[in-house]
Parts: structure tokens; sequence; C-alpha cells
């Protein structure tokens, strides 16, 4: 099998530009070189396993995301998990977890 690395660079970019976040912020995060960000978001070169991990790491995502795109299952599961233990809550532990939410969305 090989590496698409064209493919994994265009996921970086969508998910960097999703953020907001510019080229020069995320290689300002990982100490690269704003030519290199260039380089792997256009697959020109070949990033390393840990460089990738870096990056899934400062984007928010796993690094499955970046080399398979997968990530509909554990995104489900987590949402029936959510929404399993907020079925079992008292009114008031659902407001709690709602403050908590809104609480942790400001960050």
């Amino acid at each position: 099998m090989n590496v698409d690395y064209p493919v994994i660079g265009r996921r970086i970019k969508a998910r960097r530009k999703a953020q907001l976040k510019t080229q020069e912020k995320l290689a300002e995060a990982l100490q690269v070189s704003v030519g290199y960000i260039s380089q792997i978001e256009r697959g020109v070169t070949k990033v390393n396993l840990d460089t990738l991990a870096e990056i899934a790491m400062e984007l928010g995502c796993d690094l499955s995301e970046l080399v398979a795109e997968v990530t509909g299952p554990q995104e489900r599961y987590l949402d029936r998990e959510l929404a399993e233990r907020c079925g079992r809550m008292s009114p008031r532990q659902r407001q709690i977890l709602l403050e908590l939410a809104d609480t942790i969305l400001k960050y």
C-alpha cells in the first residue's frame, strides 16, 4: 500500500483552514518553517510519522483522521455515550452539564 502524501496534505490544509489557522501559526507551533508546512500540504515532501502526529495534536484531531480520514464511527460512539449518560441524569444534573459545556466552549 502506498502512502498518498498529497491527500494527507489536503486533509491537513482543510483541517487547518477550518480552524482559521494560518500556515505561519501552525509552523510556529511546530517550530518548523512555513515552507515546510506548505510542502507538506501540497504533498511535495514525505512527512514523517512523528511530525504528522505533532500536526494532528496541534490541529486537535487523531492521527488516523489525517492518514485515513477515519472520523465517523468514533464520533457517533461518543454521541451515543453522551446521550445515554444524559438520559440517566436528573434535570438539575443536565443543567449543570450544560453550564459546564458552555464553560468548556469558552476556552
